[in-house]
């Protein structure tokens, strides 16, 4: 009985080599086995393992493994090659035994990282309709998607072939995306699809009686449809109304979009979309304690406070104060300072108050003014506008102000006009120095 190890050609070579193929006990050596159908067996056996996933049966349903089938090597190697290129397994390795009734195959497999799966633009199905869908007809599709492979590829003919059942003649994307909270998403999305968004409403009063929201909701009145823009909108617009009124606990649920029975305009799709929003309780400024501080005071600390005792805890104001705080590190010298705010909620008081640790980190000194893109006049204009001498304390604010208005006038009087100006703070933490890169473009 012979054992020959092998892996998938997309992530492994193999790790024997096949001097001898003992399917139907005839030889055939390496160079030929390619082009050889030679040594055909049936597959007595097939055993899937390392999946926490999926099981044995359904990885080998996938590639077409089934016990009784006739196979060879080749048969045994295009269904690991197979394996590998769907994206859900991230390593892919087998080995095969011969045995009196055939061959017995062992295929070993990792898991792959997966991410949740948005739909952007499907106003004409629910999400359960269209996982539903992908899981009747994408094997080992379950709910997640790899972020690359041929299941991508699966998943978007399915939902391609399903939208166009409806008589939308688009083709359907897909894009790994970042979200404003944090997080990785598969977005599908229906490319050429003429669907424009005709009216937002809000499940809650305040973002409905709001000026400021409605207002806003103006810029996406006639413009394509999208749930990720409509999301990034719920942050940047909407969520910043909630956090001034002390909502700190608010959370929005996935845009919904219906299909409205007028167009906007002749042959476009027009929907209504419901932004789903529970506010949660107002809570009042409880304070805040400082703990690791020791370069800034906690009073210095304390007066950077806008929020008395009691005072509605205006989230975007308690943002502000964690930005100040770092500020007045940066203003020192302390670039990588960390605050770790901790949240504590009364509940029943109403209040909210915080804790944060604060990681100081080295002070860094000015090291070298490094320029690039500047004419020698230019060179020395901004040489001499320069306000950190070197070897002197970094203040980072000193620097932001010179990149908004001190380059300005360095130039000013002139007709010198830079585009863009590229930057880059070059620490060195071995001699707590930093060096300050500016590339004028």
């Amino acid at each position: 009985m012979d054992l020959f190890p092998c892996a998938s050609r997309r992530n492994f070579s193999c790790t024997a080599l096949f001097l001898i193929l003992t399917l139907g006990a005839l030889r055939v050596p390496v160079a030929q086995s390619q082009h050889s159908k030679g040594g055909a067996s049936h597959l007595d056996s097939v055993e899937i393992s390392g999946s926490q996933k999926f099981s044995s049966q359904q990885i080998a349903a996938a590639v077409g493994l089934r016990a009784g089938n006739i196979i060879t090597r080749e048969d045994l190697q295009a269904a690991a090659d197979k394996l590998a290129a769907l994206g859900v397994f991230s390593n892919v390795q087998y080995h095969f035994t011969t045995v009196e009734s055939g061959v017995r195959a062992m295929y070993d497999v990792s898991d792959a990282t997966t991410v949740a799966v948005t739909f952007d633009n499907f106003p004409w199905f629910t999400d359960d309709e269209l996982t539903a869908a992908l899981k009747r007809s994408v094997p080992l599709f379950d709910g997640s998607a790899p972020q690359g492979g041929a299941i991508l590829n699966a998943m978007s003919t399915t939902l391609e072939n399903l939208v166009q059942s409806r008589g939308v003649l688009g083709t359907v994307s897909h894009t790994l995306v970042n979200f404003p909270l944090g997080g990785s998403r598969m977005q599908f999305r229906v490319e050429n699809a003429d669907i424009t968004v005709k009216a937002v409403e809000f499940s809650d009063a305040l973002a409905t009686n709001d000026l400021a929201a409605q207002q806003s909701t103006s810029q996406l009145i006639g413009r394509p449809y999208s749930r990720s823009a409509l999301e990034l909108f719920e942050f940047e617009q909407v969520r910043p109304i909630y956090l001034t009124h002390a909502f700190l606990h608010v959370q929005f649920g996935s845009p919904t979009a219906q299909v409205s029975s007028a167009a906007a305009q002749p042959g476009l799709t027009a929907v209504v979309v419901a932004i789903p929003i529970t506010p949660g309780p107002a809570f009042k400024w409880g304070g805040v304690a400082w703990d690791g501080n020791t370069v800034v005071s906690a009073a210095e600390l304390n007066s950077l406070i806008t929020l008395k005792p009691g005072e509605v805890a205006d989230g975007n104001k308690i943002t502000a104060l964690w930005d100040a705080a770092r500020s007045l590190y940066g203003q020192r010298g302390y670039l990588d300072t960390k605050l770790e705010p901790r949240t504590e909620f009364d509940e029943p008081a109403g209040r909210v108050a915080f804790t944060v640790t604060v990681t100081e980190g080295p002070q860094y000194r000015m090291g070298n003014l490094v320029l690039s893109g500047l004419s020698i006049d230019g060179e020395k204009r901004i040489r001499a506008a320069w306000r950190i001498p070197a070897d002197a304390v970094f203040n980072q604010k000193t620097y932001e102000d010179f990149l908004d208005t001190g380059v300005k006038q360095a130039f000013a009087g002139t007709p010198v006009h830079y585009e863009k100006i590229g930057r880059f703070l070059q620490e060195n933490p071995g001699t707590n120095k930093v060096d300050v890169l500016l590339d004028f473009q």
